[in-house]
């Protein structure tokens, strides 16, 4: 995940919250009266947002502040900010409450602290204060004030220390994913501007699952790249569960691949295209080019994804439907160039989906071979954070995802066309 540079780097939150009561109450007189602060002070933090951002956040008028719509996008952002914010303090005084004691809670106005969010996330990530200091250009004791504020705003240890270093407390970890998710919006709030304006930048993060890496998203990347060449775009190749931890927090903005029955309401999922299982070996496989039973695949190594994954899972049904042992791989990986390697230097055979091997097909150096599992096939899709709002960069990639996919489901295996830049 990316953080801002610097003390305060990047969007103030202070600054955000101020323009959110300003929208809200309409001017900056009453809005001044809600914050406790004088009129100028209120001024001078909008002016400094919309500094920031390069637009005009509201139209001045006499009977008061108008949103524009860069105004109207803007709160949008804030307010899912203001909603995360608000959860926090609310298990805070929960906690308190249950803990039997006066809340000693701040307001949700006192989290909004772009430094103090930015310390803990980052402290989440690498346990050690020294690096969080280094990589915020701040002092070792700035960070450990700024982190010793926050925990006294919410009053409950966010940190322990452990061999493992500073690790986020039970309670630490729920409200550090909120905090990236914070950080995230306050990312997205300068994506939005710059949309607004004509251009797509900022970073895209997808994780990506094995199912989709080799044809469809190489060539969404490309072609959106080819349109919108200021957008940067980063893949993430972990297990599921890490993909689906980083898409709760915000670190990735979807994940591609196999779907997976859903356990968690918080995360939706959208069914992209069907893909059939076949069984695949090297061109000269001794198997190649004729019928061959159960018999036949027992007398040959295979190579299969690990235990437990939806593919194995289904393939282990496959053959319990049909009274025969399950497979013992003599290789479990997910790593297709290694797989590759196996199977074209091997009689080794494996189960999958012909697209994910597309090129090695084309080129003729592997075979499907004759033996039918029974129209198994695997769901390929998109899942997403529930009642997110992607950036703009991550929203024109993931339409392009869309839009291949048909594409490819219509066509079968072909390559799916780069567009050329104008």
């Amino acid at each position: 995940m990316e953080y801002p540079n610097g003390a305060d780097g990047g969007l103030s939150l202070h600054h955000l919250h101020v323009f959110t009561s300003v929208a809200q109450a309409g001017g900056v007189r009453r809005s001044a009266e809600a914050l406790f602060r004088a009129s100028s002070a209120v001024t001078r933090a909008v002016g400094n947002l919309e500094q920031s951002l390069g637009v005009a956040l509201f139209e001045r008028k006499a009977t008061g502040m108008l949103l524009t719509a860069a105004g109207e996008a803007v709160l949008e952002r804030a307010r899912r900010i203001e909603a995360e914010l608000d959860a926090v303090r609310d298990e805070a005084l929960a906690l308190r409450r249950g803990q039997g004691a006066a809340s000693g809670v701040a307001a949700t106005a006192a989290l909004f602290h772009t430094r103090r969010l930015t310390s803990a996330a980052m402290l989440a990530d690498v346990h050690h204060m020294s690096t969080v200091a280094h990589a915020c250009g701040l002092t070792q004791p700035a960070i450990s004030a700024s982190l010793a504020k926050l925990e006294k705003n919410l009053a409950q240890r966010l940190f322990q220390r452990t061999a493992r270093g500073m690790v986020p407390t039970p309670v630490g970890e729920r409200w550090v994913i909120r905090f990236k998710r914070v950080l995230a919006e306050l990312r997205n709030i300068q994506a939005d501007m710059a949309a607004l304006d004509g251009a797509l930048e900022g970073v895209v993060t997808v994780g990506a699952l094995p199912m989709i890496r080799t044809i469809v998203l190489p060539a969404a990347i490309a072609n959106v790249l080819a349109r919108h060449p200021r957008l940067r775009i980063r893949t993430l190749e972990s297990p599921y569960g890490d993909l689906c931890a980083r898409l709760l927090s915000a670190e990735v903005d979807f994940i591609l691949g196999a779907l997976r029955p859903l356990h968690d309401t918080s995360l939706s999922t959208r069914l992209l295209l069907h893909e059939d299982i076949v069984l695949i070996a090297r061109a000269g496989h001794p198997l190649a080019r004729r019928p061959i039973g159960f018999d036949d695949l027992a007398r040959y190594p295979w190579v299969l994804s690990r235990a437990s994954t939806p593919l194995r899972d289904q393939l282990n049904e496959f053959f319990r439907r049909k009274g025969q042992p399950l497979l013992v791989p003599s290789v479990e990986t997910a790593d297709l160039a290694l797989l590759r390697g196996l199977l074209l230097h091997s009689d080794m055979l494996t189960a999958l989906s012909v697209h994910q091997l597309h090129y090695e097909f084309r080129a003729g150096g592997l075979v499907t071979l004759d033996f039918a599992l029974d129209g198994m096939r695997r769901e390929i899709g998109v899942t997403t954070r529930t009642g997110a709002q992607l950036s703009p960069g991550a929203r024109e990639l993931l339409d392009e995802i869309s839009r291949l996919a048909v594409t490819m489901a219509v066509d079968g295996a072909r390559i799916p066309r780069i567009s050329k830049t104008k």
